[in-house]
Order: structure tokens, then C-alpha cells, then sequence
């Protein structure tokens, strides 16, 4: 059965990257050490202004 395999998309992986898990400690690390500020910190803006990595950049003002 030759047949034309299907395409992946990146879309999900892109949405992904879009949002800040609060909840899974290695994204609060990642955005901890890219923003300069406590993994705390982090996890009250994401509590704060939701999970949107621009929004919680911003509230971090960054």
C-alpha cells in the first residue's frame, strides 16, 4: 500500500510556545531566567494576567 503520508503541521507547537504553563515548573524556570526575575514571580504574574507569554512578559516589565 504506497500512499502519500501525511503532512505534520507546526501549528500546535506554535500555540504552545504562545502560553506560559503556571503549573509546569521547567516553563516557570525558562521564563524565570529569560525574564531576570523568581520563579515566583513568574507564577504570580501568569495567576495574574493569565497564561499568554506576551501579556506575562509585560507584567514581569519586560
Amino acid at each position: 500500500m504506497a500512499g502519500k503520508a501525511k503532512e505534520q503541521t507546526t501549528r500546535r507547537c506554535k500555540l504552545d510556545r504562545s502560553r506560559v504553563a503556571g503549573g509546569q515548573d521547567y516553563e516557570v524556570r525558562y521564563e524565570a531566567r529569560k525574564t531576570g526575575r523568581s520563579a515566583s514571580a513568574v507564577k504570580k504574574a501568569v495567576k495574574k494576567v493569565g497564561n499568554s507569554r506576551k501579556k506575562v512578559e509585560k507584567g514581569l516589565g519586560r
